[in-house]
């Protein structure tokens, strides 16, 4: 289903949502939104937002914007419930000249973003917030992304999902991220194709 963004976020409210598209088609916009409407609307306490923010810091690449953070569409998200590691996201296919750099960018996020979801899974809130979450899926296991989607009462993730970011050597590793990202777009009822 394609994302309209006339769409009501209180319908969002008590239930899954997942954003997928192309890079530069407002996902992590609309996520911030979402936040920024929980927080000034409906006075949902900032502290029972987890945000789970995996996206690399933006950059212009080859005249696209790439990454990009909730804080950078909504500075008020950052009262919420933020969850830090040390160091960057790194974009894996972008900042890597052969396979083994690109498997290696790869490992290195995830060891971050495990880490992050574990600390939510051991410390769940009633609202989930998840950010870029193909950066976790290019090495993750999906049953543990699943558990902490079902821990929160409401979650709103978003995830690229296109063909913008390749290169010759990446296509096995893009094979695995569409797949995965189309496995949650079957788990999870409220998902929108944002182009």
């Amino acid at each position: 289903m394609k994302f309209d963004s006339s769409l009501r976020y209180e319908e969002f409210i008590g239930h899954q949502t997942f954003l997928y598209g192309e890079t530069n088609t407002k996902k992590t916009y609309f996520t911030a939104k979402f936040i920024q409407f929980l927080i000034e609307s409906k006075y949902f306490d900032p502290k029972e937002i987890s945000i789970l923010d995996f996206a690399p810091p933006q950059s212009i690449i080859n005249n696209n914007k790439i990454g990009g953070k909730i804080k950078d569409f909504y500075k008020g998200s950052t009262k919420c419930n933020t969850f830090f590691f040390k160091g960057e996201i790194v974009p894996p296919r972008l900042k890597a000249k052969n396979v083994r750099e690109l498997y290696d960018n790869a490992c290195k996020n995830f060891k971050k973003t495990y880490i992050i979801l574990t600390l939510f899974n051991d410390n769940p809130t009633s609202i989930l917030i998840i950010n870029d979450i193909s950066i976790y899926l290019h090495i993750g296991n999906k049953k543990l992304l699943l558990d902490s989607i079902k821990k929160s009462d409401t979650f709103f993730g978003n995830s690229y999902y296109g063909s913008s970011i390749t290169t010759d050597f990446t296509n096995l590793f893009s094979l695995r991220e569409k797949r995965l990202v189309e496995y949650l777009v079957r788990k999870i009822k409220n998902s929108y194709f944002t182009g």
